[in-house]
Formats: structure tokens, C-alpha cells, sequence
């Protein structure tokens, strides 16, 4: 199995999981990120074959598809930040755009019955302030450089399965939330900096709705995604991760409260930054065709997620292990009841290959 961005929030903590199902793990990112780095601090890279490498380098991603092999490839590298989209778009671009591009053209080239889930974002669909949940046929766009990416990214999927006869399908989910995450302009690392140092938290728009998740939930549906489009190409089109019709919508300022109130601390969400980008202020996806066509749908809501997140930067801070906190949280969520309305899949874990 390829897992490309292992190196990032989302990818750290899925090798883990993946690890923990037995899996054996090629990992193609380059270094980590931020400092600190969940990556770092769970000591990941003892746990997979740890290639460094730009997905911007065409021949780089040749190689490592070809030296892997894989049955399965899971696409999460990227650059994930959206105001830093807006300082440097032709980066943006380069990687989320043309980097698809040149994993799917590798997979083609050297893999070409391998199963692809490449993750993009609910942010690739146009019209954001619409007032509805968007479901996958919905137009895409994007008018600034981090959505327009990520709608691009959608495009060269399609093309390639559509045309070239990659089996490729698209993960689509909202912000997501967990341990281990000190990326810039996210609201948990930015509640933790806060809190940290004992002063008001400035956010653009407290107000703003996002379909908010721990990121268990989308990864989750990657993995149970991979597993049925590894078994049939009836499952090679997109796929919408979010939090069920009927779970209330939840504003930024929300989340700040909450887990201010986990830490104990006095970290308010102020309005601020007049002359930032524009961005959405609603966003919403409906995930009812991974219900009733995958059989998955969120197994922590969101007040579940937040006390989980809240708790492992706690238990990271008084010295646990980042790695067995990861596990642990890990384990939880496979042996929790499953959620009102439907399993997953299996009572467990999907089952995975290599």
C-alpha cells in the first residue's frame, strides 16, 4: 500500500491505523510540516517504508510507484492551508493540482490495476453560501486558489478514470479535528497556542459553519472506500465524508468553547482580521451516498471528537506516549457501538491489502 502525505496530520495518524490493521505501509511525503510533528513525536517513520520526495517531481513519483507496487494508493499529500493558498497559489496549485496528475500518470505507467482514493476537500464545490448541504453531482468550483485546487483536483480524477482507465475515486470531507495537529490557521492548534499562552483566541469569523469531524470519521471512509474500489470499479466515482443530515451545524466559536472548557482555560473567539481572504461562511455536505452505497457513516459525533482531541493534547502534555495516545484513541473508535441509523461495514475495521 502507497500512502502519499504520510508525513502530514491526517497521514500520520492514518499509517498508524493502518499499522495497527496489519498493513504493510509505503509512505511518499515530503518532511513533516510543522514542528512539532505528530509524525515525530509517534516515531511514524519506524513504521513504514519512509520515502522523501515532492509530488511536484514527476520523476520522483515514477520511482516510488514503481518500487512499491501497490495494490492500493491513498493520496493525502498536499498543501492543505487555505490563507496560505492565498499567498502562494502557483504552489498550491503545483502540488494539488499537478501532483494528482502526477501520482494517477505513475499509477497508470507502472500500477495500472491498482485502487486510488485521492482526498481532496468540501471546499471543491461552487456556490459555498448556497444554504444547502452539496451532494457529489454538484457543480464544482472554487473562486479562490485553495478551493479551485481542489476542484482542479476533481477534474484530473475524473479524466484519468474517465478516459485513461485509472481506477480512481475522490474522498471529499470538511475540517477535521485530532491530536497531534500544530499546522497554522486550523482552530485546534490555533485553541492550543492560545491557551498556552493565556490570551484571546482571533478568529476571522466565529460564526462560520464547517461540517467539523474528528478525523477518524473521513479516514475511516478512505479506508473502507479503498477496501470495496479494490474489489470493483462500481466504487470509482467521488464520495462525500461528513457528519450525518441530521447532526446539528456547529460554528467555529463552538468548538472554541468547548475545548477551552476541556482545558480548562479562558480561551475566547474574537472576531478579527477585517482585510483576511474571503472565505465561505457555510459549508455543509451530505454524505448520504457513502451511507447507502459504502454502509458508512460517522461512528464519533462531534462532541465525542472534541472531548477524544481535547484529551490527547492533555495526555501528550503530562508526558504520555504520542504514539500508544494515538493507538489508544484508535482502538476506541473500531470497538465503540456503532452509530444510530447503520454499521459500518463490519463491526471492526475495514479490512485492507497491501
Amino acid at each position: 500500500m502507497l500512502v502519499t502525505g504520510h508525513t502530514g496530520f491526517k497521514g500520520s495518524w492514518l499509517v498508524l491505523w493502518l499499522q495497527r490493521l496489519g498493513a504493510e505501509v509505503t509512505g511518499f511525503a515530503a518532511p513533516p510540516p510543522t514542528s512539532p510533528a505528530l509524525f515525530e513525536l509517534a516515531r511514524v517513520g519506524e513504521l513504514v517504508d519512509d520515502v522523501r520526495g515532492d509530488v511536484r517531481d514527476l520523476d520522483a513519483v515514477m520511482g516510488v510507484v514503481a518500487r512499491a507496487a501497490p495494490e492500493i494508493v491513498l493520496h493525502l499529500a498536499a498543501q492543505p492551508v487555505v490563507r496560505r493558498a492565498w499567498r502562494h497559489p502557483a504552489e498550491t496549485f503545483a502540488i494539488n493540482t499537478l501532483g494528482t496528475a502526477h501520482l494517477l500518470d505513475a499509477v497508470r505507467e507502472h500500477t495500472p490495476a491498482a485502487a486510488v482514493v485521492v482526498v481532496t476537500s468540501d471546499k471543491c464545490y461552487a456556490d459555498p453560501d448556497s444554504g444547502r448541504r452539496f451532494r457529489e453531482e454538484d457543480r464544482l468550483g472554487g473562486t479562490d486558489p485553495y478551493s479551485a485546487s481542489k476542484a482542479a483536483a476533481e477534474l484530473v480524477a475524473a479524466s484519468y478514470r474517465e478516459s485513461l482507465g485509472v481506477r480512481a475515486a475522490t474522498a471529499r470531507a470538511g475540517n477535521v479535528i485530532g491530536g497531534g495537529d500544530w499546522a497554522e490557521d486550523r482552530i485546534v492548534p490555533d485553541v492550543v497556542r492560545a491557551a498556552r499562552g493565556n490570551r484571546p483566541l482571533v478568529v476571522r469569523d466565529p460564526a462560520a459553519i464547517r461540517p467539523w469531524q474528528h478525523v477518524l470519521n473521513p479516514l475511516n471512509g478512505y479506508l473502507v472506500l479503498a477496501e470495496r474500489l479494490a474489489g470493483s470499479e462500481a466504487f470509482a466515482t467521488s464520495w462525500n465524508f461528513a457528519p450525518p443530515l441530521a447532526a446539528p451545524e456547529r460554528p467555529v466559536g463552538w468548538i472554541v468553547e468547548r475545548l477551552a472548557a476541556a482545558w480548562g482555560v479562558d480561551a475566547q473567539a474574537e472576531g478579527g482580521d477585517p482585510d483576511g481572504p474571503e472565505e465561505a461562511s457555510r459549508l455543509g455536505l451530505d454524505p448520504t451516498r457513502a451511507a447507502e452505497r459504502l454502509g458508512w457513516r460517522e461512528r464519533w459525533p462531534l462532541e465525542r471528537g472534541v472531548a477524544a482531541t481535547a484529551e490527547w493534547y492533555l495526555r501528550v502534555r503530562d508526558g504520555d506516549d504520542a504514539r500508544a495516545v494515538t493507538l489508544g484513541q484508535i482502538e476506541d473508535f473500531e470497538t465503540e457501538p456503532a452509530p444510530a441509523g447503520g454499521a459500518l461495514t463490519r463491526t471492526g475495521p475495514p479490512a485492507v491489502r497491501g
